[in-house]
């Protein structure tokens, strides 16, 4: 890419304070222009950038749901965790929802980047004050739901997600690349887990089919809104935290479905699905966007489940946290009181140094001293040379 010089953009005085003008004659207008220029030409606005009061809260209310995301979403497949029905399954399906908690942990640091505290996230979602995915709020009734929700909830995930390893926020962007790869291989495993099924007897293929029937639709539902229906996407667009339309990444995602499920033996359950010629895509049915609605309202089969296992799992936490605090603020000190020790020790052999006088040009001067050195002599000085050949080898 061919480099683009850009007019200095200014640093950000606060979370969401003017611009400090960290150029002589900056005014807001130049940080702007700088801003909009850093992001028609893809680069990478970095938190102590300056950037608009609504790009710095768009970013928060997008990383907070896709974080918040990620730390429900361990509660579905979770529930399968002591009835898996193999020792390998169950390994396979704690390293996932492991990985899960991890990804919340990667997106609540870039949210904190933007001056949002962790805390207040979590405080906005235990009180229903911020969303997560509603595809979560659905229940898991068999273990073929672990496979539907590894296929068609992560794949989902990875086609909407893949596009914000360009995100134009750098925190943002950088958690994401190790999601998507991470994610990836969830998805593999959602898949391999339904071929089983589907090679396995007529009652695992029926189970695997029941929970492909009942993801599908909330799959489609996982990219928001139609388009025109969107309030968001239009400017997350030109500000290229977005690069593609809700529309299109569904649209995507169909199109990748279909193979797959025809590879897996299933049939997905949509009467309306068919090959368009003409616009080169699969053509679908419609989805219900009043269900999709009434979950966002909290209305879905599990929402208030939900955030009350999240809520209990904070407040039986509490004592992780503050014991954590405790022995970082413990570990501050000690390193503190260490620093400072060492910077007296060693000022005091500098002094030392200074009043040993050099010895005198001469011949070498017999061994004097005592087989034990005196308990005063420092670092040693003064011991038998064996002594300190022995410390040598040992």
């Amino acid at each position: 890419m061919t480099p683009v010089t850009s007019p200095p953009r200014g640093r950000a005085a606060g979370a969401d304070g003017p611009p400090d003008g960290s150029g002589p004659g900056l005014e807001a207008e130049d940080v702007q222009a700088a801003f909009d220029a850093a992001v028609a030409a893809d680069e990478r606005i970095e938190p102590r950038d300056w950037m608009p009061d609504t790009y710095r809260s768009t970013l928060v209310r997008q990383i907070a749901q896709h974080a918040h995301s990620e730390i429900i979403g361990m509660q579905p497949e979770a529930n399968w965790i002591t009835r898996a029905p193999s020792l390998r399954r169950k390994a396979i399906l704690m390293a996932k929802v492991q990985d899960e908690a991890g990804h919340g942990l990667y997106l609540y640091g870039a949210a904190e980047t933007l001056g949002t505290s962790r805390d207040e996230l979590l405080d906005k979602l235990h009180a229903g004050r911020q969303k997560y995915s509603s595809i979560f709020n659905y229940p898991t009734l068999t273990w073929a739901d672990v496979g539907a929700i590894g296929w068609l909830v992560d794949g989902a995930a990875i086609t909407n997600q893949v596009p914000l390893c360009r995100c134009s926020y750098g925190p943002y962007a950088r958690a994401m690349v190790r999601i998507c790869k991470e994610e990836s291989f969830h998805q593999r495993q959602g898949y391999e887990l339904l071929l089983a099924l589907t090679r396995g007897t007529e009652a695992q293929r029926a189970m695997a089919q029941d929970a492909v029937d009942r993801w599908w639709w909330p799959s489609l539902m996982m990219f928001g809104p139609p388009d025109d229906e969107s309030s968001h996407s239009a400017q997350s667009m030109a500000w290229k935290i977005k690069r593609h339309s809700n529309d299109e990444l569904r649209q995507r995602f169909v199109d990748i479905c279909v193979p797959q499920a025809e590879a897996l033996g299933v049939t997905l359950p949509d009467p309306e699905l068919r090959w368009n010629e003409e616009r080169g895509h699969w053509d679908f049915g419609a989805i219900d966007w009043q269900e999709f609605r009434e979950v966002l309202k909290g209305n879905g089969p599990c929402n208030e489940q939900r955030l009350h296992r999240r809520r209990t799992a904070h407040e039986n936490g509490a004592w992780v946290r503050e014991a954590a605090a405790a022995h970082a603020a413990k570990h501050t000190a000690t390193h503190a009181t260490g620093h400072t020790a060492d910077h007296a020790a060693d000022r005091t052999a500098a002094d030392r140094d200074d009043r040993v006088e050099p010895a005198a040009a001469g011949p070498a001067q017999p061994n004097t001293a005592p087989d034990t050195a005196p308990d005063t002599a420092p670092d040693g000085a003064g011991a038998p040379s064996a002594s300190r050949s022995t410390r040598s080898r040992a």
